[in-house]
């Protein structure tokens, strides 16, 4: 019997010998590196998207740079001008929560602002090359996108010029989303004097570098002079100055402060230098609150994936749980997660009139659907869901209750409110709300309002749908 099994087993063994093994050998080859390669792209989106970095710990890692500077100079008239609740009474009482909230995690709080609206992108482009050419100390520019086309040639010539001249020119390139821009593009503003960091800083492991690699750096933000500010929805591109229609901000007085505090953490963490102390870089500390009575109440509020909470999907949340009338949303792109969906719902059986105006087509094939898989279970919450036709509109903002509004860079969907490095501006000012609320009204003409008999979802678009959180 064991004579026999021996000779069985060697029979078996001899199959796998000589010229058989080498074909099988290459008929499992395709698939073998079939399979290392499926689970190569596994582990690299598990790193990419299956790490939840929201804990105070990642928060302080994040920001330590400009925490470390803070608390090693003098800034106590800084932390007055950025972190002060001594306006927050001025809001009104139901709003005074939302305030709060919005100021936790080390944000700003409630300061003064002159605001101005720009929904023209050719206004936008004109008075911001106007103030660049005037600018005389400093200009700080951190974009999304920062393209290669004129008007953008003609603001990185203008950012060029401006550093010969020793203006201090700093500028944050996200790097990944313009990769398709050669470096010798940002390489030639280097030798103007302009100083370049990338979002995506390398200083660290590949591994680091690799699991923070899907967070890019959505936000909007220019500051010069320490003086005057621009925030909102528009990037630097042909796109948003002569074709879209968007919204953005041009901002004045103590909230530019805000916008500056934000540039300069996003600078200090990409691995950019200051060569002076932080508060030479706070233009109002010389100018208290108390002698400026005038101003607009805003709120200016980053969010980013390391804070240990979500706080412009909280704050959209809190919004919709208190608004009392009405809360109208603007935004390019919708994949709201499931719990703002249920704040929609709640607030809309309460009566509250909740709207969303979202474009016809979108800029992006792969949101097309994403946006149409969403309209069903929009529609059948209870929200006003509005298509707009005309060109693409690029707009992210609020109003509620003839007070409350904002203007800011966040969409309604999963990356902005739990990937992407955003900036949302509030203000708590009625005449502002009454504006943005005019200009949603001055686009409902070339809209449609959906009804749930007219929209379904396809198969197609709930398998695309997954692609929400990534995309």
């Amino acid at each position: 019997m064991a004579h026999f099994l021996l000779e069985k087993n060697i029979k078996s063994l001899s199959c796998y010998s000589g010229t058989d093994y080498y074909a099988q050998a290459e008929r499992m080859h395709p698939l073998i590196i079939i399979f290392l390669t499926l689970f190569g792209v596994a582990v690299l989106l598990w790193l990419m998207f299956g790490i939840n970095w929201r804990s105070s710990r990642n928060y302080e890692r994040k920001h330590r740079w400009l925490h470390a500077r803070m608390q090693a100079e003098d800034t106590e008239a800084l932390q007055r001008l950025l972190f002060s609740n001594s306006l927050t009474m001025r809001v009104e009482q139901r709003f005074r929560p939302l305030t709060m909230l919005l100021a936790r995690g080390g944000r700003p709080s409630v300061s003064l602002s002159t605001p101005q609206i720009i929904t023209s992108g050719k206004d936008k482009y004109n008075m911001l090359m106007s103030d660049l050419i005037c600018a005389k100390e400093s200009i700080h520019m951190e974009y999304f996108h920062f393209g290669i086309d004129k008007s953008s040639r003609k603001i990185r010539q203008v950012l060029m010029a401006k550093a010969r001249q020793g203006v201090k020119v700093r500028f944050i390139n996200e790097n990944i989303a313009n990769w398709p821009i050669p470096n010798l593009y940002f390489r030639s503003m280097r030798k103007a004097g302009v100083e370049v960091v990338n979002f995506s800083d390398s200083r660290f492991s590949l591994l680091r570098f690799l699991m923070t690699l899907s967070y890019r750096d959505h936000r909007k933000i220019v500051v010069i002079d320490n003086r005057i500010g621009y925030t909102g929805g528009m990037n630097i591109n042909d796109h948003y100055f002569y074709q879209w229609r968007d919204t953005h901000l041009r901002l004045t007085g103590e909230a530019v402060a805000s916008l500056q505090y934000a540039f300069l953490d996003t600078w200090l963490a990409a691995g950019g230098q200051l060569y002076s102390a932080v508060n030479s870089f706070f233009f109002h500390l010389d100018k208290p609150s108390s002698g400026q009575s005038l101003g607009t109440l805003t709120q200016v509020t980053p969010d980013d994936p390391t804070s240990p909470e979500p706080v412009l999907l909280t704050a959209y949340e809190w919004i919709l749980n208190h608004a009392q009338s009405y809360v109208w949303f603007q935004s390019p792109y919708i994949a709201p997660p499931p719990s703002l969906i249920s704040a929609m719902r709640n607030a809309a059986q309460r009566g509250v009139d909740v709207r969303v105006m979202v474009p016809e087509h979108c800029d992006t094939a792969i949101m097309r659907p994403i946006n149409k898989s969403y309209y069903a279970e929009l529609t059948e919450a209870g929200v006003q869901l509005y298509v707009r036709s005309g060109e693409f509109m690029h707009s992210k903002t609020i109003v509620c209750d003839d007070y409350l509004s904002c203007v800011g860079s966040a969409n309604l969907d999963y990356r902005s409110f739990g990937i992407d490095y955003e900036i949302n501006t509030f203000f708590y000012d009625r005449a502002v709300a009454l504006r943005q609320k005019q200009l949603f009204v001055d686009d409902l003409p070339i809209c449609h309002l959906l009804s749930s008999a007219e929209v379904r979802t396809t198969p197609w678009q709930r398998l695309m749908r997954h692609l929400a959180p990534i995309v």
